[in-house]
């Protein structure tokens, strides 16, 4: 059902009539752009461009993505077979012994810490936004420690897509 509709649907009982619904959906989505506008001019924005920028040019940086990266990938070769892989466990440790020493690089670490700003930012808005219509809405939790990490598919740090 295209995002219209619902609007459409409610001015048809007789809560006023569908060009008004129509302008409605067009004013919240203007409101939107210009809430993105906003949030893209955010101190918390600026400092994540800034450290994702410093990422991306430290050396030092790319020197420790490229070894985690390697000890994902032969983590998750062993990982196919379980952790009774002969090698399962070495390959976990060889990957949190890369992930720790991507994380102890500077700008790695001010990256993160400003990647956990905008997420805590976005996340308020976003309850504020769902309290704002209903405070029975659900709002996802930003909290990482539910199913993440590198064993469950999630992220192990700036490996695949982060930090760079």
């Amino acid at each position: 059902m295209p995002i219209a509709e619902p609007y459409t649907l409610l001015a048809a009982d007789g809560q006023g009539d569908a060009a008004e619904a129509s302008l409605d959906m067009a004013t919240l989505l203007l409101s939107a752009y210009d809430l993105g506008d906003w949030i893209n001019q955010s101190a918390e924005v600026a400092e994540y461009v800034y450290w994702k920028r410093m990422v991306g040019e430290d050396a030092e940086a790319a020197l420790k993505q490229r070894e985690f990266a390697k000890a994902k990938e032969l983590f998750a070769d062993c990982e196919r077979f379980g952790r009774f892989h002969p090698d399962y466990h070495e390959a976990k440790d060889k990957v949190k012994a890369a992930e720790k020493q991507l994380g102890e690089i500077e700008s790695v670490k001010r990256f993160k810490q400003a990647e956990q700003a905008v997420d805590e930012m976005l996340h308020e808005v976003a309850l504020m936004i769902a309290e704002s219509v209903s405070e029975s809405i659900k709002v996802p939790s930003n909290e990482k420690g539910s199913g993440g990490g590198c064993g469950s598919g999630g992220s192990c740090g700036c490996g695949s897509g982060g930090c760079g």
